[in-house]
């Protein structure tokens, strides 16, 4: 017997990349009448463009207002959601056909499983980035993960009402909160035997750095009211790490200090090297090693500026 999915997607503009989620969902091999799709809309335009071709479809467009976060987005999804399971995703992915029913084959194939999610594969002719990105999202494949990303979660209801919904106080990271906290009823995994393509992912480093000083300024938040496994630390110190040891590197070769630049020059550049030769290994040789090590040295000040940033504003917030 199928049960019903209720798809959940936070949206505001970018309706062509919404149309082809939408129409990712409408191709299913799945019954049409046993899923539903919600959009939870910040662009009021939302409800007169017409975005779905399949009448037949039960399909609705909630509009809210433009401060609330994507967690408020999603919850708010939810309450409307009759589905037995929950399917939460971006409005930038494009699913492969058999999504719906590999998601309930892969949750309902373990009992301990609590949230599934398809693999990322990359779209028609992806630029270096896009690759980038989708090696690290794939560098577990078929296996038990820490962590799943937000374009795209399955689960039941069930699993939903017991972590208690997304985390609304952020602005982002909500994913890692809410997973990290669905790992402490279950499993998650991650699968190859659906796939993805985030039509959204980032093309250019220029957009990339952008976004990153964007996604960091909730990575402190992120840890508060949850435990820390060792393998997020690193993600926290790393950025602020190398910024300062370059920046007093520099400042040190300045005022004449040349062993003392030398040595901070090293441990400013020996993580970014590190990180460059895994990730190389995971790309396989699809990019070359300058340009994931350019990704690193991209990556990590945006994160440091985007951690800074949501710091001060933490800091100027709690003595309002």
């Amino acid at each position: 017997m199928s049960h019903l999915v209720s798809f959940i997607i936070p949206h505001k503009g970018r309706f062509d990349m919404l149309r082809q989620t939408l129409q990712s969902i409408a191709e299913q091999d799945y019954p049409i009448d046993k899923f539903e799709i919600i959009v939870i809309s910040q662009t009021p335009e939302t409800k007169t463009v017409e975005l779905l071709d399949n009448n037949e479809l039960d399909f609705q467009v909630i509009l809210r207002p433009e401060g609330e976060t994507i967690s408020s987005l999603r919850n708010h999804g939810a309450t409307h959601a009759k589905g037995k399971y929950l399917a939460f995703l971006d409005a930038d992915v494009f699913l492969s056909n058999n999504w719906i029913a590999s998601m309930i084959s892969n949750l309902d194939e373990e009992k301990e499983r609590v949230i599934v999610s398809a693999m990322q594969i990359c779209g028609t002719s992806p630029p270096p980035l896009e690759h980038i990105r989708t090696s690290l999202s794939n560098a577990e494949i078929d296996t038990n993960v820490a962590f799943l990303p937000g374009r795209n979660l399955f689960m039941s209801r069930d699993t939903f009402d017991k972590v208690g919904g997304f985390p609304e106080h952020l602005i982002t990271c909500e994913d890692y909160y809410f997973t990290d906290k669905a790992a402490q009823f279950g499993r998650l995994y991650y699968t190859s035997d659906a796939t993805y393509i985030h039509l959204g992912e980032d093309k250019v480093f220029s957009e990339m750095f952008k976004k990153e000083i964007w996604r960091g300024q909730s990575n402190l938040q992120s840890i508060q009211g949850r435990r820390i496994p060792l393998r997020e630390i690193p993600s926290f110190i790393l950025p602020l790490w190398i910024c300062l040891s370059l920046l007093l590197a520099m400042a040190s070769l300045i005022f004449g200090a040349i062993p003392a630049s030398i040595i901070l020059f090293i441990a400013g550049v020996a993580p970014l090297l590190i990180y460059s030769i895994r990730l190389y290994r995971l790309a396989r040789n699809v990019v070359t090693f300058s340009t994931v090590f350019l990704f690193y040295t991209t990556y990590f000040p945006a994160r440091a500026i985007g951690t800074l940033a949501g710091l001060f504003k933490t800091i100027s917030a709690n003595h309002k």
